[in-house]
């Protein structure tokens, strides 16, 4: 079903989980459903999006579920082909956005899900494509300038065209390090700094911070604003998370910076 999903080719949910029943006596649709967002976990875990409509669940049995799920992977290389094309491929600015549907609601954390029993080590990761996408240059500049274009429709909504004209795109004219992307506004005139992470895949979708990111975020925490955009490539919708990144999200440091003084 991934496999499809990533191929842009139609596929039946319902199909598979009759077709399992069949092969698996005593369970239900529900069950096997319930499994399935199990598995959406997993595949969080070891780099992978997951499948859409089945939403990761908090609890699973990760020292036995990730391990058979990592085994099936390895076999896997024609997914490993279209999932690499997945997150490399180009991305262009989206036109005539309907802004109205855009925004939705973060997703609640759960602690179970973002923090391992004591003793778990993570398995190894074959690749991670989500930090692949996350070198997809097209696409993050496509994902800030709907960033960028819905900013200037909230203000309009909100009554302040004159600040609409003004909201400025820093990371493309000044340059990337600020630790956001765009300087807009509140309606009262108060500024708004707003870093975009942009992903093709699911809201639940892991996105990567910069120290300075992070860091701006906490010392800026009342104008500071993160916009998550997620199914930009199918049908764009958008949260926000404010103030400190911390408050939102468990940040892993995945890299460091060796120097030698």
């Amino acid at each position: 079903m991934l496999q499809s999903e990533l191929a842009g080719q139609p596929y039946s949910k319902r199909a598979h989980r009759q077709h399992l029943q069949r092969l698996l006596s005593g369970r239900s649709e529900a069950s096997i459903e319930f499994k399935h967002a199990n598995i959406s976990a997993v595949l969080l875990e070891l780099g992978y999006p997951y499948i859409r409509g089945y939403q990761p669940r908090s609890n699973f049995q990760r020292r036995v579920l990730v391990e058979i799920v990592r085994q099936q992977l390895v076999h896997q290389h024609q997914l490993d082909d279209i999932a690499l094309s997945a997150v490399e491929r180009p991305a262009v600015p989206i036109e005539h956005a309907d802004f109205a549907r855009v925004l939705t609601d973060a997703p609640t954390a759960h602690r179970a899900l973002r923090e391992p029993e004591a003793g778990y080590h993570r398995a190894a990761v074959k690749r991670d494509y989500f930090a692949r996408e996350a070198q997809n240059r097209s696409l993050g500049a496509a994902g800030e300038r709907f960033a960028l274009d819905f900013e200037r429709w909230r203000l309009v909504q909100l009554g302040a065209p004159q600040l609409a004209e003004q909201v400025r795109h820093v990371s493309l004219i000044d340059g990337d390090g600020l630790g956001y992307d765009i300087r807009s506004f509140e309606a009262d005139g108060r500024p708004r700094y707003v870093e975009v992470k942009t992903t093709s895949f699911g809201e639940l979708t892991p996105f990567f911070v910069s120290a300075n990111e992070a860091r701006f975020a906490q010392e800026h925490h009342e104008r500071f604003r993160l916009y998550r955009l997620y199914d930009f490539r199918s049908a764009p919708r958008l949260f926000e998370l404010s103030g400190p990144i911390e408050a939102h999200c468990l940040l892993d440091a995945v890299t460091f910076r060796a120097s030698f003084g």
